[in-house]
């Protein structure tokens, strides 16, 4: 579990974000922290050889069903896939989700990262018949549909 935000980290986010998502803008130190000492949110970080190769956002918050618990921005460095990292990083989610009470754990999957949705079917998560909706906020924070 992350708790500080050091110059490390700020370069392994720095590093590791573009592999995930090339619309992600770069996280400042203080941007991160705000991340990590969120209250809904624990961050994890997956370390091979002494340095980060990977992390995991865990999101959980309380609604009238129960404890609900998210999955998000799982990545692993390019150096580091195929050795146990991102598995290690989502039993310690779902290790910590449990913990905490919640009921299910929640994630999303590009269909194009294949090896991804292997791993999450290996752990035990089950593709779900949904859709999922979203609704585009500007970056001023003003609303797509008032534009």
């Amino acid at each position: 579990m992350l708790s500080e935000v050091t110059g490390e980290v700020v370069e392994a986010f720095g590093r590791l974000m573009p592999q995930l998502s090339g619309s992600a803008p770069p996280l400042s130190q203080a941007a991160l922290r705000g991340v990590v000492s969120h209250p809904a949110v624990t961050v994890l970080v997956a370390r091979t050889s002494g340095a980060i190769a990977g992390t995991l956002t865990l999101a959980m918050f309380p609604a009238p069903t129960g404890i609900r618990a998210w999955i998000e921005d799982v990545v692993v460095d390019t150096s580091a896939r195929g050795q146990g990292v991102g598995e290690a990083l989502t039993t310690a989610a779902l290790r910590h989700a449990r913990a905490a009470g919640a009921r299910t754990v929640d994630l999303t999957s590009r269909p194009s990262r294949e090896a991804a949705g292997r791993l999450y079917e290996r752990i035990g998560f089950t593709v779900r018949e949904t859709r999922l909706y979203r609704y585009a906020l500007n970056e001023a924070g003003v609303d797509a549909a008032a534009r």
